[in-house]
């Protein structure tokens, strides 16, 4: 089999010379790609007066365009859809089933009304289409509109859908974006843009997407990029290291849009324990919120606060519990969860290590790569918690939900709970100690765009929002008109 060749797109071009031989992460796959050195002239729009071409369309063709393209996403039927799927079970850190299932997706993310209902909730269409006037009570009038920007965007790997959500932004807000593919999945953001080039070569939503590989870290080349007369926002999907290094290069004129590593948690509230029905259904939604992508995602539970109780019975309680979750673990469907790619060792080393500690943990299954339930028998959770993966969760009982508020931080993204009831209790509490999203269980892995996201409104912040204000001595106080002070 040849070496795959991940080509460079800029503004509808397919652009596959003057290629260099790169790694895709994990060291699985090794492919070609152009050398993003030899294109750093090209790759920016340059004029901001270029994005002229995006405001001759009105919303309704914008829609029209994705719901073509959506269309044409069809996994059965677009072989770019087809290569970069079958590379991507080599590259994602998820198994093929889970990659698949992903890419079958795809085409639902561009629904008509899922992209309406979401614009409206967020942005609201109409300060895309046209300047929206407003009066104040001085009698100054004020006009306000959302425009796009020069964009990169620094897509994050553990999930393809993620590539796509990127594109849809950046059409709706009509803005030029550069999407740097990531090692993980170098393959999905360009089979979309070479569908798109299919479909409608020259329309100026396909000419203001590039898409393009090149080494995170190469500082030679970021730093001729990376600049205010290239880029207006940069949009960062990353862990610690890679966003450390972006923020090196804000400046005034070059904002960054940080969607940063979080972790989530669950809560299982007392209720919980009246009945065999309720365990069983708590156990079912809780093993979907850490199995969810095989825990890649920062929704996924990993440290889950069980209001069991501490005394002998309270733990009776959760290490039964605990059993449910393991065997509702291994029951989820291969397109949602499934055995770990590769358990990751240093993981399994700790997970082992507490088999032999078993007056303060309960660990149940994880010999095979298959996920494994920590119950701790003391309320504290385990040391490398924050290293929980691959379908790795840890049980932590308490006595009162007081003590669960101690371990809520800015990191905290997703707290799913159980029963629903307990949500009024904490849905006001949460996210004073740093809580961002909170969610029925079982449904921390259903994002929905239309809804905030780290505690922003992304769409909201790719956008610029500009005012016109429009004001006259006869309707407001003229500021040369003051009387002087005595």
């Amino acid at each position: 089999m040849s070496m795959p060749i991940a080509p460079m797109i800029i503004r509808g071009e397919v652009i596959t010379d003057n290629l260099v031989e790169v790694g895709g992460r994990g060291g699985d796959l090794t492919f070609q790609t152009p050398d993003a050195h030899r294109y750093i002239d090209r790759l920016p729009l340059g004029n901001p007066a270029r994005l002229a071409d995006l405001y001759a369309l009105k919303f309704d063709e914008i829609l029209d365009f994705s719901e073509a393209l959506g269309e044409r996403l069809n996994l059965a039927s677009n072989p770019h859809l087809q290569e970069a799927c079958e590379l991507s079970y080599l590259t994602a850190p998820t198994t093929p089933s889970l990659v698949k299932a992903s890419y079958m997706g795809l085409r639902h993310m561009l629904a008509r009304e899922a992209i309406v209902e979401a614009v409206e909730s967020t942005v609201g269409i109409r300060h895309l289409e046209e300047w929206v006037p407003q009066k104040l009570i001085d009698g100054t009038d004020i006009e306000v509109r959302c425009f796009g920007a020069r964009t990169l965007h620094i897509v994050a790997g553990n999930a393809p859908g993620l590539s796509l959500l990127t594109i849809i932004r950046n059409m709706v807000l009509r803005s030029d974006a550069i999407i740097k593919s990531p090692s993980n999945d170098p393959f999905t953001a360009l089979a979309i843009a070479r569908t798109m080039i299919d479909m409608a070569p020259g329309h100026p939503l396909t000419r203001h997407l590039s898409v393009a590989y090149w080494r995170g870290g190469d500082t030679a080349f970021e730093e001729r990029l990376y600049q205010p007369s290239n880029l207006e926002k940069i949009v960062a999907w990353g862990g610690f290291a890679s966003m450390k290094h972006v923020t090196r290069y804000i400046q005034p004129g070059l904002e960054l849009i940080s969607l940063d590593p979080k972790r989530s948690a669950s809560i299982i509230g007392a209720d919980t324990f009246a009945s065999e029905e309720s365990m069983r259904e708590a156990a079912v939604r809780l093993a979907s919120d850490i199995g969810a992508l095989n825990q890649k995602g920062c929704v996924c539970a990993r440290v889950v606060y069980v209001q069991s109780g501490t005394d002998d019975d309270g733990l009776e309680r959760i290490n039964r519990f605990g059993g449910y979750v393991y065997e509702a673990l291994q029951g989820l469907p291969n397109s949602l969860s499934t055995p770990a790619k590769a358990y990751d060792r240093n993981l399994k080393s700790h997970v082992d290590a507490l088999r032999l500690d078993d007056e303060w943990y309960k660990v149940i299954g994880g010999k095979d790569g298959e996920g494994a339930i920590i119950v701790s028998q003391l309320p504290e959770p385990v040391s490398f918690a924050t290293i929980l993966d691959d379908r790795t969760a840890n049980l932590v009982p308490v006595d009162t939900l007081d003590e669960v508020m101690d371990a809520v931080d800015a990191y905290t993204q997703t707290v799913g709970i159980y029963p629903e009831a307990l949500k009024d209790e904490l849905k006001d509490r949460l996210p004073l100690f740093g809580a961002q999203r909170i969610v029925s269980l079982g449904y921390a892995a259903a994002m929905k765009w239309a809804a905030p996201q780290d505690a922003i409104e992304p769409l909201r912040r790719m956008g610029k929002w500009i005012s016109n204000q429009i004001a006259s001595p006869e309707t407001t106080a003229a500021p040369w008109l003051r009387p002087p002070v005595a």
